[in-house]
């Protein structure tokens, strides 16, 4: 099975993550966290930084990796680098390939239909979510 290399932007503002439909394809209208493919030679963060200005005419700054979702869809194997981003100072999400976007918060997480393989993303969201809850509630004792 073919296996493609892709990166996508967990892009916090405060409590709130980016979510983007997709307008194109054979996954159109499903949600998804923005980004795209790895070209030859391309870093995951250039890359991930590349996909988000092509599809959102926005700059991000790139952070850690949260978990990288090794997925099978029906045609091919998805490798997907996960990391989270945030807006740089100044720059606006607009859609350019993208039927809608909205802001959720983490309680939110469960309401748009993701697509499969961003469901595991949404879970490494909300685990990690729950891990710096049990740090901040543990350290307060």
């Amino acid at each position: 099975m073919n296996t493609v290399k892709v990166v996508a932007a967990i892009i916090r503002d405060g409590d709130k993550l980016l979510a983007t439909q997709r307008g194109y394809g054979d996954y159109k209208d499903g949600w998804e966290f923005p980004g795209g493919k790895i070209e030859a030679g391309e870093i995951p963060e250039a890359a991930l930084v590349r996909e988000i200005r092509e599809e959102l005419e926005a700059d991000i700054e790139v952070g850690e990796l949260l978990t990288t979702v090794e997925y099978d869809y029906p045609d091919f194997h998805l490798s997907m680098d996960c990391f989270w981003a945030m807006l740089k100072a100044g720059s606006h999400v607009k859609l350019l390939e993208h039927e809608a976007a909205r802001w959720v918060s983490i309680d939110e997480l469960d309401d748009p239909a993701w697509l499969p393989a961003d469901l595991a993303v949404v879970e490494a969201i909300k685990d990690e979510n729950r891990s710096i809850n049990r740090r901040v509630t543990n350290g307060s004792n």
